[in-house]
């Protein structure tokens, strides 16, 4: 109980709440609903670890192995297939490489924090060119393998592949994909709504990741602005 209260001790209230509150209304919306208990584990697992993504936390990965295997599974039975191949040909294995980049990069030995840092201009340029392109060629591919919604489904794989690899970089630009990510999957999800699918715990859990991708940018900017001032001292 007291290693659970350490953990938390540089919680505020609204982060509290936050994981309190999605928690609470995924498993609500999913008792209402009947949704599937893969679905459930996907999102409640989700939900805790891009929120310690938000906090530079690198237990986030842990629950992260959990996460994208179980979405795989929930993005298959929809015909997501660039989502399934995202996530187990690449998310999956990236958990393992987070841990270990992150683990090399925390602020000390005995704290599960992380140094962020920002990209140069450069940086940017190049995936911004390599993002456009990217998406539009991997958008024919999975139009020719019958994907729904394949371009929509093809933008939300390549800005995930591309946050991913800044985030194990601990880029706090890595925050405006993950941003635009969650805008298409909500697009995407709220198709499968639409059209008589029950995977609203799904959906509820990309809206959320889109509040949090909004905070985790807000907090990795203030983060790195903390350590740049404690190293300028």
């Amino acid at each position: 109980m007291n290693l659970i209260k350490k953990y938390f001790s540089d919680w505020d209230l609204y982060e509290k709440v936050w994981l309190l509150l999605f928690s609470t209304i995924i498993i609500g919306l999913s008792v209402y609903w009947k949704d599937s208990f893969i679905g459930v584990v996907a999102s409640l697992t989700g939900i805790w670890c891009v929120v310690l993504i938000a906090k530079g936390k690198i237990a986030n990965y842990y629950f992260g192995i959990v996460t994208v295997t179980a979405y795989a599974y929930v993005a298959f039975s929809q015909h997501y297939y660039g989502e399934v191949m995202l996530n187990m040909l690449y998310f999956f294995p990236m958990q393992f490489v987070g841990i270990y980049l992150w683990r090399k990069k925390r602020v000390s030995k005995k704290k599960d924090d992380v140094k962020v840092v920002y990209m140069t201009n450069k940086q940017r340029l190049l995936w911004f060119i390599v993002i456009v392109v990217v998406t539009i060629l991997y958008g024919f591919v999975l139009k020719h393998l019958g994907g729904n919604l394949p371009f929509i489904d093809s933008s939300s794989t390549v800005m995930s592949v591309i946050a991913m690899i800044l985030m194990v970089f601990v880029f706090v630009e890595q925050w405006v994909l993950w941003i635009l990510v969650d805008i298409v999957s909500i697009i995407m999800w709220c198709t499968v709504m639409i059209n008589g699918g029950n995977d609203v715990a799904v959906l509820v859990m990309w809206v959320a990741f889109l509040v949090n991708a909004i905070y985790g940018l807000y907090n990795w900017i203030k983060l790195e602005k903390r350590l740049r001032l404690k190293e300028s001292i």
